[in-house]
Parts: structure tokens; sequence; C-alpha cells
């Protein structure tokens, strides 16, 4: 099972989470929005999509592709917004078997782990580049989250990234500084 976060999703061994969306602005002023979604369980930063606007359809769209890959959440943790409220999106989580966990008006602290994603999104990313397009964002972005979930430490995972590169391999290890 499965959470998801900000749009939040829980299972046994992977949990996602749909937080809320992202704000920002383009370099022309155009804001646009990003949707992140983590696993609660290994803090995989699974996506974020980038659009000039976020309906419901366009989260549906960015998970979809999440559950084939991840398989579907026990549940999925959202704010109260439009995108997440609506009646397409209820029906699509109730079709799938996903409980939906909404957060409370005014309690980020019932969505931690997708707030401080969020935050590190923000001042890794967001606050050192200035995008003219929203193509461009995402291109960042993605090169972004595949250092984010590889390589960068993470102080809750005892400095190891959320998806390590070593794998096991025949019952040993191998990776770097292990000769493998």
């Amino acid at each position: 099972m499965r959470r998801w976060q900000n749009l939040c999703c829980k299972r046994v061994q992977q949990d996602f989470g749909i937080r809320q969306l992202v704000h920002d602005k383009l370099s022309n002023g155009r804001a646009y929005k990003m949707l992140t979604v983590l696993d609660e369980f290994t803090r995989q930063a699974l996506t974020v999509t980038v659009r000039t606007k976020m309906s419901a359809d366009d989260v549906l769209e960015a998970l979809y592709p999440l559950l084939l890959r991840h398989g579907t959440p026990e549940y999925i943790r959202s704010d109260n917004g439009p995108e997440f409220a609506a009646e397409a999106m209820q029906a699509w989580l109730r079709r799938g078997g996903i409980k939906p966990i909404r957060i409370y008006p005014g309690s980020p602290w019932e969505n931690g782990y997708n707030e401080r994603f969020n935050g590190t999104l923000r001042r890794e990313v967001l606050n050192a580049e200035w995008f003219t397009t929203t193509k461009q964002a995402q291109i960042v972005i993605n090169h972004w989250l595949k250092q984010y979930n590889h390589t960068r430490p993470h102080q809750a995972l005892n400095m190891r990234p959320p998806v390590p590169e070593t794998l096991l391999e025949k019952g040993g290890i191998s990776g770097p500084g292990t000769g493998g």
C-alpha cells in the first residue's frame, strides 16, 4: 500500500503524498503551478508536474502514470484546493480504492514531508533559476529531481538518498566505493 502527499498516499512499504500546488512566476511575469507528489515512506519525490494552470484533470493526468509505475496507494493526502476536491478526482479515487485524506485549512504540519520538500524545491531551484517557459522549468526541475532522489543526502534517512544508486546484486553490494 502507498501514501501520496500533496496528494499524499500511504502504502505499507510506500506512502505517496500530494500536498498542494506550488506557485511561481516566469521571467515575463506569467504565473505557473507545480504539483508535487512524494512517497511518504521512502521520501522519494515521484514527480513535480509544471503547468500554467492546474485542473483536476491535470492532476489525474499526472497521477495515473505514477500508479502504473509504483502501484496503487492506500490513500492520498492533499489540501482542500479545487483540483483535489473536484468530483472527477474524488470519483477516480473511489474507483481505484484509494482513500482521500484532506489536510485541514491552516494546518500545514499535517503534511510536513511535502511542506519540507516544497521549501527545498523553492530554495534550491525556484529561487536560483529564472525560467522563461514552463517547458524550461520542467526540464530543470526534472534534472534536480534526479539529483534529489539519487544523490542528495537526507537527514531523515541517515544521510542517504531516497533512491540510493547502490544496488544489491547476487547477495553482495555493488556500487561506488565498493569496487562494484
